[in-house]
């Protein structure tokens, strides 16, 4: 490997390796990886967001109610379960979302007790910009890969996943 395709991990793995050559390191060298990727790439989208005065928390609760189709409704506990939110959590981000008229909360007209939450138009149209800006976003820095790689590195990580969602 030259010089200019070493990245940051390589460097750690080189210590690790000089100070505890028995460490089988290849776990940190994946993860490492995937945490810096993902931390960038959190932080691009965030910016991405921003635009739209949404942050990425804000922007999944949208996206949910957007990907469950017309008419853009969910209760409270849907979100909180597909978005692994605690419902005080999830109470925060409806109440912000709702202040800025992109989600009203109405009455479940089938439990008394319920709440639904609907997407407004002004959340539609959000939305609709902010997936479409964060998937550019995406789109520029698979860039770097071949189609065919970045479909080999989508069916990894798919398996990883998978594995270790079992544990």
């Amino acid at each position: 490997m030259d010089a200019q395709d070493r990245d940051p991990v390589d460097a750690i793995i080189d210590q690790w390796a000089a100070v505890r050559p028995d460490l089988d390191t290849r776990g940190m060298e994946v993860f490492g990886r995937v945490y810096r990727l993902a931390r960038t790439m959190g932080d691009r989208m965030e910016k991405a967001y921003a635009r739209f005065g949404i942050s990425r928390g804000e922007f999944d609760v949208l996206a949910t109610l957007r990907r469950s189709g017309e008419p853009y409704t969910l209760s409270p506990r849907q979100l909180s379960a597909t978005l692994m939110l605690t419902t005080g959590g999830m109470t925060g981000r409806l109440d912000k979302l709702e202040r800025a008229d992109l989600l009203r909360r109405s009455p479940d007209p089938h439990d008394r007790r319920g709440l639904k939450v609907t997407l407004t138009e002004r959340g539609l149209a959000v939305v609709d910009e902010a997936v479409g800006a964060g998937l550019a976003l995406q789109t520029a820095a698979l860039s770097a890969l071949t189609p065919e790689k970045a479909d080999q590195l989508a069916d990894l990580l798919r398996e990883l996943l998978g594995a270790t969602a079992a544990d």
